[in-house]
């Protein structure tokens, strides 16, 4: 515990987390102050994402980056399997799907990009292993294809269309979870040797202990989940105030303020030369998303939504993540990285986030 103290009292950024216990106290408060918990919230998940960042990197230092990394987009992804089971139980579908849409792609340019640029930025040119970058991007193709085919079914002109939907999208769900854990038995079992990191930088300072490490990532990652629920219920109303819309809310905002922690991990890898550990976070929280968290919910539906979820998303979203599964698997491709690679990626989220800004206001 004398690590972690020491740890807060040496970073001023994890001063910051006074924010955490006010945004609560002010969340019973003041429930309505939408705007003001609105930012209370976002200031809390920065030093928690800190936090995270620190453990990650000390668990990471024991099992390897592929493991790590894995863990991280793990835990990271919690947030938002809480933030969507939440509106998933209200009956929000809508909102379901555009965090579920939004995360998949945030992690896949912005994270990925941001990461490329800032290990850009201190190292000449970095590599990563591209076999594991390849087989994350190939599972986010995957995803894609069954994120197109409930599309076109939902095209038909037909009264039948909703049931043909909804058991299309059961089946979907559970091909592409099974999908998903063959992957991960590829990976971190069978051909565990073809994934190991292309580069191991050493630890600028020691690691925690993985006792403390886990514990940490356990608490602070309940305490990331339960701040995004403050976040998400204040940022429609302050979303007005700001003059954001609700696709640019769902797609852009919530999206990345759920993905701080792997934000922060994912930045701090990439600085300190461990790209296979951003690559690992940005990619496998996009597939996991994707194969795992989405079918997840659209099985839960089943049982705690008002009705049966399906795996239909709107066209536009689905060209959205199409054209970032292509990016990805387009950068990836050689194994290397420098800076500007990172802008490009960027340029790409950048291009979705301002088309989504300027959209009227209404469903995508």
């Amino acid at each position: 515990m004398s690590l972690l103290w020491k740890e807060i009292r040496d970073n001023p950024m994890l001063w910051l987390l006074v924010a955490v216990p006010v945004v609560f106290i002010a969340a019973s408060v003041a429930p309505e102050a939408h705007t003001l918990l609105f930012i209370l919230s976002v200031l809390a998940v920065i030093p928690l994402a800190g936090l995270l960042s620190h453990a990650t990197e000390s668990v990471a230092a024991k099992t390897g980056d592929a493991a790590g990394g894995l863990l991280n987009a793990t835990l990271g992804n919690l947030t938002e399997l809480v933030i969507a089971l939440a509106a998933l139980r209200a009956g929000q579908y809508t909102l379901v799907k555009s965090s579920v849409a939004g995360a998949i792609v945030a992690n896949t340019l912005f994270l990925l990009g941001a990461s490329f640029l800032l290990g850009g930025l201190k190292h000449h040119s970095q590599e990563f292993n591209r076999a594991n970058a390849r087989l994350q991007a190939g599972l986010l193709f995957l995803a894609t294809i069954g994120l197109l085919m409930p599309s076109a079914v939902a095209s038909m002109d037909s009264a039948s269309a909703t049931a043909v939907l909804n058991k299309l999208s059961f089946g979907l769900a559970i091909l592409l979870i099974v999908g998903y854990g063959l992957g991960l038995l590829f990976t971190l079992k069978t051909h565990r040797e073809s994934f190991a990191a292309a580069e191991q930088a050493q630890a600028e300072e020691p690691p925690w202990p993985i006792g403390i490490a886990l514990a940490t990532l356990a608490g602070v990652t309940v305490l990331v989940a339960l701040v995004s629920e403050i976040f998400v219920e204040s940022v429609q109303e302050a979303a007005k105030v700001f003059g954001m819309t609700p696709a640019f809310v769902g797609f852009i905002v919530v999206a990345l303020v759920g993905g701080a922690a792997e934000m922060a991990s994912a930045f701090s890898g990439a600085r300190k030369n461990r790209l296979d550990l951003s690559v690992g976070i940005a990619l496998g929280s996009a597939s996991q998303i994707a194969l795992f968290v989405a079918p997840v919910l659209v099985l839960l539906s089943y049982l705690i939504g008002p009705t049966p979820m399906d795996l239909q998303f709107a066209p536009g979203v689905v060209v959205m993540v199409f054209l970032a599964t292509i990016t990805a698997m387009f950068v990836t491709n050689s194994g290397r990285s420098a800076w500007f690679v990172g802008v490009l990626v960027l340029m790409v989220y950048m291009i979705f986030a301002m088309t989504l800004y300027v959209l009227p206001d209404q469903t995508l």
